[in-house]
């Protein structure tokens, strides 16, 4: 059944990510997890491939999942150029149903994107639920005040200003393929007590200086702050959970933007 999360990784805007966002902290972090004891892997959100193509280049067995087909055709495209078949997934991440079980999940920019919270709890399971036991599950989070753009939206007199105007495309970028790609997100509406927050963004592709496509979605995305993680973690049956600050194995602190959770499925 085709799922009902709603996201903006499709057409002109998947392959804005596919060719301009293609590195990052993230890949080495996460797979000195995967080369420690964590094959097979699993790649939740995997997107066009920014990890899984840099991990199966390295040797390591990893699957991939991801709830664009549009964003998984253009990963697949990308593996194949440099000679790899991977297993690849059109699932949501709460309809996760897979035959193999992993010994490292990893969930890297994709948790609570276009889903429900009740979606993000069942995810979580299903993490569980797909991990060896002893497997251990990677997951990070940005926190909700690390965007300042976000965050000011949380008090009432500049939530008044909502749906926030469109600007122009601005500055372009040209891919590999000759043609020239822009992309813009607004917020449209903030809720503080949901702890959510509905964007829009817009693609666009020129070639030639004609414009060829424009696509234009919605998304809504749930905030998490450490301490729900952690209990919605616990409450899906993970055990041993730390917390990590910007992809380094130091605790976080009150300005730490990112954080990393690791978390272990019991070995019984």
């Amino acid at each position: 059944m085709p799922s009902t999360q709603q996201t903006w990784h499709y057409g002109v805007v998947a392959h804005w990510w596919a060719l301009f966002n293609t590195d990052g902290p993230e890949i080495a972090y996460f797979q000195r997890f995967i080369e420690d004891g964590g094959q097979p892997a699993l790649d939740v959100a995997c997107g066009t491939g920014r990890l899984l193509v840099p991990w199966l280049r390295a040797g390591l067995d990893v699957d991939g999942c991801d709830v664009s087909p549009d964003m998984l055709a253009l990963c697949r495209e990308r593996a194949e150029r440099e000679g790899f078949s991977p297993r690849l997934y059109a699932q949501a991440m709460h309809k996760l149903e897979l035959e193999r079980r992993y010994r490292t999940i990893v969930v890297c920019g994709g948790f609570g994107l276009g889903s429900t919270r009740a979606h993000d709890q069942e995810a979580l399971q299903r993490f569980h639920d797909l991990l060896e036991p002893g497997g251990l599950l990677l997951l990070d989070n940005e926190a909700p005040y690390n965007d300042g753009w976000m965050w000011k939206y949380w008090l009432a007199d500049e939530r008044a200003g909502l749906p926030e105007p469109w600007r122009e495309p601005g500055e372009r970028r040209t891919g590999p393929d000759g043609a020239e790609y822009a992309l813009r997100a607004r917020i449209v509406d903030a809720d503080p007590l949901a702890q959510s927050v509905t964007m829009e963004m817009r693609g666009w592709m020129w070639r030639g200086g004609e414009l060829m496509a424009e696509d234009e979605h919605r998304l809504t995305l749930n905030l998490y702050f450490r301490n729900e993680l952690e209990l919605m973690l616990e409450r899906a049956g993970f055990v041993h959970i730390a917390v990590r600050g910007d992809y380094k194995d130091e605790p976080p602190t009150r300005d730490t933007g990112f954080l990393v959770f690791i978390a272990r499925k019991p070995e019984r």
